[in-house]
C-alpha cells in the first residue's frame, strides 16, 4: 500500500467511525460499517456497507426513513473531511450478519 493510500483508508476510517458512533447506534440491530475502495479511483470507487445483526432488523430499517437519514450523514461527514461522494444510492449498501453465520 502506497504512503498516499495509507492516508485515504485513515480518512475514510476514521469518517465512518464518527458515523458508526453518532449516528447508527440509533438503530435497532445495527453492529457495524464497513468500506472496500479501490485506491486508484477514490472516492468513485468507495462502497460503504452498513450491516445490520438481522434481515428483519435490515428490512426494519429500510421500510423507515433511517436509509435517508444515514445516507445524507454519510454524505455530509465526507463533505466535511473534503470529500465528495456523487453517487450516494450506489456507495452506501445495507447488509445483514445473520446471512453469513449459517
Amino acid at each position: 500500500m502506497r504512503k498516499s493510500d495509507k492516508k485515504i483508508d485513515n480518512l475514510i476510517r476514521e469518517v465512518l467511525t464518527k458515523v458508526c458512533e453518532d449516528t447508527l447506534k440509533g438503530y435497532d440491530g445495527f453492529v457495524w460499517v464497513t468500506h472496500t475502495v479501490k485506491f486508484s479511483s477514490f472516492p468513485q470507487s468507495l462502497k460503504i456497507i452498513c450491516v445490520f445483526e438481522t434481515n428483519l432488523e435490515r428490512t426494519n430499517f429500510l421500510m423507515g426513513d433511517g436509509q435517508q437519514h444515514v445516507s445524507a450523514t454519510i454524505q455530509k461527514a465526507f463533505s466535511q473531511a473534503g470529500v465528495q461522494l456523487k453517487n450516494v444510492e450506489k456507495q452506501i449498501s445495507y447488509d445483514a450478519q445473520e446471512k453469513f453465520e449459517s
